[in-house]
């Protein structure tokens, strides 16, 4: 992989990542209603969740894309589409102020935050039609092995989701408090809307080329 591919991807992960989604939820949820430890349990939980998706990303994407050119261009025309979606949605979300971050203070809580984690990670069906969509928009056919790139992306895109998760276990009760909740998933809505476009564009110009 080529240092722009890397750092367009890294900078992509950490705006993604840092929007306040279920998984934060989750995350701040257990964090309010235990321990900072706890938050941190569920933040490593849904990290190896996300280490799932990516093998099984890996094994899915290598056998379309390594079988077949056509195939591989129309999941990446497809998995462009779909990031233009999620970008659209958020700028709307943005515009509207529509964000409504609860933390569910009463739920009951569990006694292995990590392995719910993992569950709540492997059965979430957004999860793993992202990674279908984000990562081969970075694979370059002419870097070598397509099965090491998307393992070498999925790995990295896990490891910086969960730093994300441990700052919202450490910090996340503040940043989801009151007015500063709003303002801030508004930002960063904006933001990662802006980036999900421009990287679905970017796809696109490329491979008209």
């Amino acid at each position: 992989m080529d240092v722009n591919s890397l750092l367009l991807f890294v900078v992509a992960c950490l705006s993604i990542n840092l929007i306040p989604g279920p998984d934060v939820i989750y995350i701040v949820s257990n964090t309010m209603k235990g321990k900072m430890a706890s938050g941190m349990k569920a933040a490593f939980g849904l990290g190896a969740g996300y280490f799932l998706h990516t093998l099984a990303a890996c094994l899915g994407l290598s056998a379309v894309i390594l079988s077949s050119a056509l195939a591989f261009s129309i999941i990446k025309w497809l998995g462009a589409a779909y990031l233009v979606y999620l970008g659209i949605k958020a700028l709307i979300s943005m515009w509207k102020g529509s964000s409504q971050l609860v933390v569910d203070e009463t739920a009951p809580t569990t006694n292995n935050v990590f392995m719910q984690g993992v569950v709540v990670s492997v059965l979430n069906p957004k999860v793993a039609l992202f990674f279908l969509s984000f990562l081969p928009q970075f694979i370059d056919l002419t870097q070598g092995s397509v099965s090491a790139q998307l393992l070498a992306y999925g790995v990295i895109f896990s490891v910086l989701a969960t730093l994300c998760n441990l700052v919202y276990a450490v910090a996340g009760s503040w940043l989801l408090s009151g007015a500063k909740s709003q303002r801030f998933s508004r930002s960063l809505e904006g933001v990662s809307g802006v980036l999900l476009i421009g990287l679905a564009g970017k796809i696109a110009l490329s491979d008209a080329k």
